[in-house]
């Protein structure tokens, strides 16, 4: 059955490409957050295996949400690590980092899901797709929030 939401099917197509570079960033960002919660040590391990598991619990949510709006512009959602891959824009960590090491990586992880996002925004604003925008501006909004708290613990 056609989709008519008022958004043209190259239009749909486009913003869903962008939107699977973010859920694949947030996919990525998931589980480096999980892993560090996972592996973490030092003295702030109580904090930060709290905190990566708030950042991590958040995120999988966040996941669901981005591939269901990819669906509802009537594109499939990548959903493999092969496709994240070449999708995502941040780096998996092939060593157990040190505990500011992780904190430094998670700022770096939670700023390219922020620029992912504003990438796509322009297109979706152009179109008047205002769930897009607002699915973006509520995970720009959170990333921005996540880095600066992360950014904080590495403050002298």
């Amino acid at each position: 059955m056609n989709i008519d939401i008022g958004i043209n099917e190259a239009d749909r197509k486009k913003i869903a490409e962008g939107l699977s570079h973010l859920l694949a960033d947030s996919y990525t960002l998931y589980l480096k957050t999980h892993n560090f919660h996972w592996n973490v040590t030092g003295p702030m391990f109580q904090t930060l295996h709290l905190m990566f598991e708030t950042q991590y619990t958040e995120l999988a949510l966040a996941v669901d949400l981005i591939a269901e709006r990819i669906r509802s512009l009537g594109v499939y959602a990548p959903g493999t690590y092969k496709e994240f891959a070449k999708l995502t824009t941040i780096k998996e960590t092939d060593t157990v980092p040190a505990a500011k090491d992780m904190i430094r990586q998670l700022v770096e992880g939670q700023e390219a899901v922020v620029r992912t996002a504003r990438k796509i925004f322009p297109t979706a604003e152009n179109v008047s797709d205002e769930a897009t925008c607002d699915l973006l501006t509520q995970r720009i909004q959170l990333h921005e929030k996540t880095a600066w708290m992360l950014r904080s613990l590495l403050a002298e």
